[in-house]
């Protein structure tokens, strides 16, 4: 299986989400940065299996992304050979940090 890992880090806005999607999956040349042509790539011209995985999402990012989130866990449902999950970005616990600098 192809595993592709978007990390969020580097992505602050949906400009930057495709330009690093574009940098990890042959996508064709005529494919317009929007959801529909993310689908429509996803359900008929990408090979599989593909497993999609956004790592580092911070919670605004999870807010500013919420229409990729349900499309892609739509598409995994319906399209054979494709899968997506998404991660969070960890935070350490401050109160730990704090009482080990004591």
């Amino acid at each position: 299986m192809n595993t592709v890992y978007i990390d969020f880090t580097e992505i602050g806005d949906h400009e930057d989400f495709y330009t690093q999607l574009k940098e990890k999956i042959k996508l064709p040349h005529h494919f317009g940065d929007n959801l529909d042509a993310l689908a429509d790539v996803i359900t008929g011209e990408l090979e599989m299996p593909l497993h999609l995985e956004f790592v580092n999402m911070s919670v605004d990012q999870l807010e500013n992304f919420d229409d990729f989130l349900t499309t892609l866990e739509d598409l995994e449902e319906e399209t054979d050979g494709f899968s997506f999950s998404y991660y969070l970005e960890q935070y350490e616990d401050e109160e730990n940090d704090e009482d080990e600098t004591e």
